[in-house]
């Protein structure tokens, strides 16, 4: 039975039948009202939902995003020799990319292909591979496509992508923080701990007792957008790579949609918003999502210290078996008790020949090594 795709521009014009068909909904972020709300928000992104059917029956689901990147935002953090950096910047002309994301360019994990239990899955992930093409195809102004996000396991099937003259490569790990069953309360998980890492999670308490932290509701994000935004902004100046900036508009959203399993916390010094967290509950997995801090007032009163310790707090409250902390500051996150997950991505220039050229620097890509710290007794 052929494959086909059908590619969709919004979320309101796919039939039910199709999501019911894949059943991809069980994860959260699949869902239509999850990627709805990044629809509505962030408006400059062109959103296109691709599914594969079989038989006018859907069997597989992709979520991509058009976005427009700044070179530079991409080679500065890539393990390059001046000359190289300078040589790829001008072959894109110094330039704003348009760049083809198959995943989720505003999360961490494998969260953009989704195949339907029973089919054939390296069948169905070509197809998919096949529908990513077609859509660059007809997508003007295209320099490159970037598949994301793929976790060891799913390497025997993604690895296709390879013949479809992909490169893979390396991207920071997500860090994970495996909950115990028996740690009942954030004293639990600290007695757990061997005495150093004990003491940094105890300072960063104290240090943060300043803090007036609130959990906010959806009038208080309202409320709160601009400065939210802004503390937001501060941490995306500070990363190494950030493809895309998110709408707030989007928490708003999230937090009307998904009530209690959204969550965002604000942190004040006196009247004013110093910090934020953001995190989805998704199923017994708890994912940080984006968190902003004012940083002329982090060292003082430890703002991403306690930021993390709360990250670890919430996973507790919730019941979650693991906290998802996402990627960047990975040996900080390692003193919380958080483990390395590889994650692949896959890169290729629309054009063959400047292809051809980059795929060598994207195979030798280099992710930034750091010490993984053995925190527990």
């Amino acid at each position: 039975m052929p494959l086909t795709s059908k590619v969709f521009k919004s979320i309101d014009t796919i039939p039910q039948p199709y999501w019911d068909s894949v059943n991809c909904c069980i994860n959260i972020y699949y869902s239509p009202e999850f990627l709805k709300a990044f629809e509505l928000a962030n408006t400059d992104i062109e959103f296109n939902y691709i599914f594969i059917l079989k038989d006018q029956e859907a069997v597989a689901f992709a979520n991509t995003q058009i976005v427009t990147i700044g070179v530079e935002t991409i080679t500065k953090n890539i393990k390059m020799s001046d000359k190289i950096r300078h040589w790829v910047n001008n072959m894109f002309c110094n330039n704003h990319i348009r760049v083809l994301f198959c995943g989720n360019v505003f999360l961490s994990g494998e969260y953009g292909t989704f195949l339907k239990d029973g089919e054939d899955k390296i069948d169905t992930f070509k197809a998919i591979a096949e529908g990513v093409k077609q859509l660059s195809k007809s997508t003007k102004k295209l320099s490159a496509i970037f598949i994301k996000d793929f976790k060891n396991e799913s390497l025997p099937i993604t690895n296709y992508l390879e013949s479809y003259d992909y490169a893979a490569m390396q991207v920071e790990p997500n860090m994970i923080i495996t909950l115990q069953p028996e740690w009942h309360s954030f004293d639990d998980y600290t007695t757990a701990l061997k005495s150093k890492y004990r003491v940094k999670a105890n300072r960063a308490d104290a240090k943060s007792a300043d803090l007036n932290a609130k959990l906010f509701s959806e009038d208080d994000i309202e409320i709160h957008k601009d400065a939210l935004q802004e503390l937001y902004q501060n941490t995306i100046d500070n990363a190494d790579f950030n493809a895309q900036i998110l709408n707030l508009d989007t928490y708003i959203h999230l937090k009307r949609t998904f009530k209690d399993l959204f969550i965002v916390k604000g942190y004040f010094l006196e009247e004013k918003l110093v910090g934020f967290l953001s995190a989805m509950q998704n199923d017994s997995h708890l994912d940080a999502h984006f968190i902003g801090i004012d940083y002329s007032q982090n060292k003082e009163f430890a703002i991403y210290p306690r930021i993390l310790n709360d990250y670890v707090r919430l996973g507790i409250e919730t019941q979650s078996t693991q906290i998802n902390l996402g990627r960047t500051a990975s040996e900080i996150k390692s003193t919380l008790g958080a483990e390395p997950e590889a994650l692949t991505c896959y890169c290729k220039h629309k054009r063959y020949i400047p292809n051809q050229i980059l795929k060598p620097f994207i195979k030798n890509v280099e992710i930034k090594s750091f010490k993984q710290h053995s925190v527990f007794k």
